[in-house]
């Protein structure tokens, strides 16, 4: 019985990923009462990925991914959640805010039929969301981030970005008129989390269930660059909003993924910002207040002359998958990045579980460090030539932050090992930086 019980949590936050858990196990009369569904599946994130590559591997002999991509998109949906370790994200705070002073009537937050309306009412908000980052410039300034990756697998699922929060949550406010906040803050959690499993190529045909539920066949089509999958496939769970509303799509054909103009890089600032450095220098070019506004609130392919959402046909052409920007880096090399993930991964993850007994200022330090590696490990993939500079840095302020006991090993046994290793590294790239000194100097005389 005791086996039973320990084993409980573990098999709920499997159901949660799927969307099966009960109104009766998922009801709660106070929004601080739901469970951080999210944060509590990173287990299942984990262990899903690490499924998806073991299958891959036996279906294929080989890798199904890189590890710079997988590192990006990780890498971004930690920089996504980076803004919670301040405040309550925006879409839950918001919603609170409207139900508290503008709500019309107050469905019990206990009964079934409260719950049920729920899970259609968000995701029929959330196909307008996302269906408005795809065709509002402004919007998918943001989006194309989730997007960037010319992979499709598990990992894809948490490149996520940072500003996605900051229009989003205006799509749902027509439900604080009548749905407690508590129920939508368990549903909007599940609709992101069904989201995770049908990022794979693993999983083909599902039959029946195509006509109704978002599927990894119909969401293959979304993220695809092909003709035929842009601007399709909007659902979260359900697909039903796409066949009523006219924007599905059947995949047909090998899907090519990314962006229609691919950003063929692992920096991560780069992936969540460059576009809006891109979108401002569009509205800075174009000529009169009418074409400044069309770029901004058309679709990202607008043009002069063009409809609302421009011409998916002036879409460059589309190559086979083996023209995926994956670009060759030696072996060591890529060993040292995953494990300093690793080690940042591990450090992200205590910050979160202990940001509530955190001082601020030990929060923003952290949170400085994090989003510090996550770029200087971008620009070692980048190899880019001042990678150096940055990483010596950046393995210094490590080892500060280790000696200050800022950051934990998994275990006090490993608390030597990793010593040693942040170590050899800082010591490593001293002398790349002293080496790069003395070339620099050699060609100066």
């Amino acid at each position: 019985m005791q086996q039973t019980n320990n084993y409980a949590p573990m098999f709920q936050n499997i159901r949660t990923m799927f969307y099966l858990l009960t109104p009766n196990e998922s009801s709660y009369s106070h929004e601080d009462e739901v469970p951080q569904y999210v944060q509590q599946a990173t287990p299942c994130f984990i262990s899903l990925i690490l499924l998806e590559l073991l299958v891959g591997w036996l279906r294929t002999g080989g890798l199904i991914t890189s590890l710079n991509d997988e590192v990006t998109s990780v890498s971004a949906g930690m920089v996504s959640r980076l803004p919670q370790l301040f405040v309550r994200g925006l879409e839950l705070s918001s919603y609170v805010y409207f139900w508290d002073n503008y709500r019309i009537v107050e469905l019990p937050w206990d009964s079934a039929w409260t719950w049920w309306l729920a899970f259609f009412g968000v995701d029929f908000c959330y196909y307008w969301v996302h269906r408005c980052a795809h065709e509002l410039n402004i919007l998918w300034a943001a989006h194309q981030v989730h997007h960037s990756s010319e992979n499709y697998n598990l990992s894809t699922a948490l490149r996520q970005s940072v500003t996605q929060q900051c229009a989003s949550w205006v799509f749902y406010l027509p439900m604080a008129l009548a749905i407690p906040p508590s129920v939508f803050a368990v549903h909007v959690q599940f609709n992101l989390l069904y989201q995770f499993w049908i990022h794979t190529e693993l999983v083909q045909d599902l039959g029946i269930l195509e006509l109704v539920l978002n599927t990894p066949s119909h969401h293959r089509v979304h993220h695809g660059r092909n003709p035929y999958c842009i601007d399709k496939n909007y659902g979260g769970v359900l697909i039903i909003w796409d066949r009523i509303f006219g924007t599905f799509a059947q995949e047909n054909e090998p899907v090519v993924y990314g962006l229609v103009y691919p950003v063929r890089s692992f920096d991560i600032l780069l992936v969540q910002f460059d576009y809006y450095r891109y979108l401002w220098q569009r509205f800075w070019r174009a000529q009169g207040i009418k074409y400044k506004l069309s770029v901004i609130f058309k679709g990202p392919s607008w043009k002069p002359g063009l409809p609302r959402l421009g011409n998916r046909l002036e879409a460059p052409k589309v190559f086979e998958k083996g023209a995926r920007h994956n670009p060759e880096w030696p072996l060591p090399l890529k060993v040292y990045v995953f494990l300093h993930f690793l080690l940042v991964l591990k450090a992200f993850d205590d910050v979160l579980a202990a940001k509530m007994i955190l001082n601020q200022w030990t929060v923003l330090l952290m949170t400085g460090y994090i989003l510090f590696t996550l770029t200087s490990l971008g620009y070692i993939i980048d190899q880019r030539s001042n990678s150096y500079k940055i990483e010596t840095l950046r393995c210094a302020v490590l080892m500060i932050l280790q000696m200050q006991g800022f950051t934990k090993p998994v275990a006090a046994t490993l608390n030597v090992f990793i010593e040693v290793f942040i170590s050899l590294s800082l010591l490593y790239w001293v002398m790349q930086f002293l080496t790069q000194l003395m070339d620099g100097k050699r060609k100066q005389n």
